[in-house]
């Protein structure tokens, strides 16, 4: 199967998110798990790793850690990626959560409409350069990549 099964956020030294932040990622959690489609290439001339897989999303020494098992607990995957490519996007993403989550309380349908549609334009430049940065390493559709990357940005919220 390739999906994700289960993933594992490692926040340990990260500050609390605020709520609406925090609410972000339970959504993405939950989106991920719904409906996901992530596979490992086979390396080295061995064959592609079977799944459904547990990921494990951590930051380390600055860089992004997505440690990959198969549900049974055997390690399938590994890899490091540095944050650079994705700072900016990262900034327009809080940036834009937080004029949409004021514009909520205190504007009409119309004005928040046009800054839902600025966030999923950032979504998707995340989800873009995620799926760039996991090219040869993981396969991942868009509607992943998207949920990926907010899960990234919650790893961020102290960056």
């Amino acid at each position: 199967m390739t999906r994700i099964c289960r993933i594992e956020i490692d926040d340990s030294g990260l500050p609390a998110p605020t709520p609406e932040i925090e609410q972000e990622r339970r959504v993405a959690i939950f989106d991920l798990l719904e409906d996901n489609s992530f596979a490992l290439p086979g390396r080295g001339g061995a064959p592609a790793p079977d799944g459904p897989f547990v990921l494990a999303l951590a930051m380390r020494e600055g860089r992004l850690v997505f440690d990959t098992t198969t549900e049974a607990g055997a390690k399938a995957a590994e890899f490091h990626l540095s944050m650079g490519p994705f700072r900016q996007a990262v900034k327009d993403y809080f940036q834009i959560c937080a004029s949409y989550f004021e514009a909520v309380k205190r504007l009409p349908p119309s004005q928040i409409e046009a800054i839902d549609m600025a966030r999923r334009g950032i979504h998707n430049e995340g989800a873009r350069i995620l799926q760039e940065r996991l090219e040869g390493k993981a396969e991942l559709d868009i509607d992943t990549a998207r949920r990926l990357f907010t899960l990234i940005c919650v790893l961020n919220t102290g960056s």
